[in-house]
């Protein structure tokens, strides 16, 4: 489009020529003899820039800058001014004249280029401003969107953690579990829960990853135990009481999600009349803690991950339980808080905190400041079942 360049000057061979010379380069011209005309073209006609003589009868130059300046200070002023009067260019500089020229202009491509760098510098400030416009508007958008995304984390996680087991009593067996989260929503789960009359089902699972995705994954794992208990329920299906079946169940399901995700996990089913503890690891790191009275050691077993390969296998293990226990559960972020670099020492630092505390989720908790910390390296569940004192 083209611009629009109002010229003020009360000498009317000048306004003439500059009008004509300006009008060759196919500018729209706009003139006027003195500021008080200068009111009327812009009262009825956008303008795009200014050239204003400051020497002028009636309302100076300098004072017409100085009021548009309050009224359209969007609009470029280019000053002229004779040779004698750089006081009267100074303040014009100051009251935000874009550029000055002296008179007289011999050569009027130098007006020109002013009017054209002028028009720049607006194109420039317009382009600014709508690019300001633009990401204030993108940023308030992003904001909202975070907002809604963590309002939407902030419900994941109620739900996330009202799937979580209350502690239990069963039998003389007590069951208890902290969870601490590096996000809103965690990827690591376990739960606890009675079968029939003397069995007691628990498993502690870290699913690959963090976050939303992560987090879907610990519902499907409550809804297939939901499912298996109530088969059980029903009749239709025993999977819950072989630990190998539960984790080939969970492979197939995590494979055929195409989620492309997989976890560890230790399932485990004590049985309380006989004593005895049945459990697969599907790539669980550390293995649990038995403490008894007279030992604390890791249970053995290994495993493939659970959701990598449809041809993995898993194994049921067997153990007999002291008549009084602490049986803990963790996760492998517990590791991550431990002060040895080294896999084996924290291990063994583990197991030397959980004989310091007995057992205690509370206590170790405490030892490592896990309460106090404001963000943990990765999520950390701990479980532990126990029966009797220690």
């Amino acid at each position: 489009m083209t611009a629009t360049v109002l010229v003020i000057d009360d000498d009317p061979s000048v306004l003439d020529s500059v009008a004509a010379f300006l009008l060759d380069y196919e500018y729209q011209v706009e003139t006027a003899d003195s500021a008080e005309a200068a009111w009327g073209v812009l009262g009825r006609t956008p303008i795009d820039v200014a050239i204003c003589d400051l020497r002028m009868p009636g309302v100076s130059g300098i004072e017409w800058l100085e009021q548009l300046k309050l009224k359209q200070p969007s609009i470029p002023v280019i000053v002229v001014s004779g040779a004698g009067v750089m006081d009267d260019v100074v303040k014009a500089l100051r009251l935000g004249a874009d550029d000055f020229l002296v008179k007289p202009i011999l050569d009027l491509e130098v007006l020109h280029h002013s009017v054209k760098r002028a028009l720049e510098r607006v194109e420039l400030q317009r382009q600014n401003e709508s690019y300001r416009n633009y990401l204030e508007k993108t940023n308030f958008e992003l904001k909202e969107g975070l907002e809604e995304l963590r309002r939407d984390q902030l419900a994941g996680r109620q739900i996330q953690m009202r799937m979580l087991p209350d502690p239990l009593e069963f039998q003389g067996f007590e069951c208890d579990h902290k969870l601490y989260t590096s996000l809103l929503l965690s990827g690591d789960f376990l739960d606890y829960f009675e079968l029939g009359e003397h069995r007691l089902v628990f498993y502690i699972a870290d699913v690959s990853g963090h976050g939303a995705s992560s987090a879907f994954v610990t519902v499907l794992l409550k809804n297939l135990s939901y499912r298996l208990r109530r088969n059980y329920r029903r009749g239709s299906s025993d999977d819950l009481l072989f630990p190998a079946r539960v984790l080939e169940r969970i492979n197939s399901e995590m494979l055929a999600t195409g989620l492309d995700k997989h976890l560890t996990i230790f399932y485990g089913l004590i049985d309380t009349q006989q004593g005895t503890l049945q459990y697969s690891v599907g790539g669980h790191l550390p293995m649990p803690v038995l403490l008894s009275a007279n030992d604390c050691h890791y249970l053995e077993g290994r495993g493939m991950p659970v959701g990598m390969f449809a041809e993995a296998e898993y194994q049921n293990r067997t153990v007999e339980l002291p008549d009084n226990y602490r049986l803990l559960l963790f996760s492998d972020g517990i590791l991550e808080v431990l002060p040895p670099k080294e896999l084996e020492d924290k291990e063994s630092a583990l197991l030397q905190l959980i004989e310091q505390q007995k057992g205690s989720l509370e206590g170790l908790a405490h030892e490592l400041a896990l309460d106090s910390l404001e963000e943990v390296p990765d999520d950390i569940a701990m479980l532990v079942i126990g029966r009797g004192a220690i």
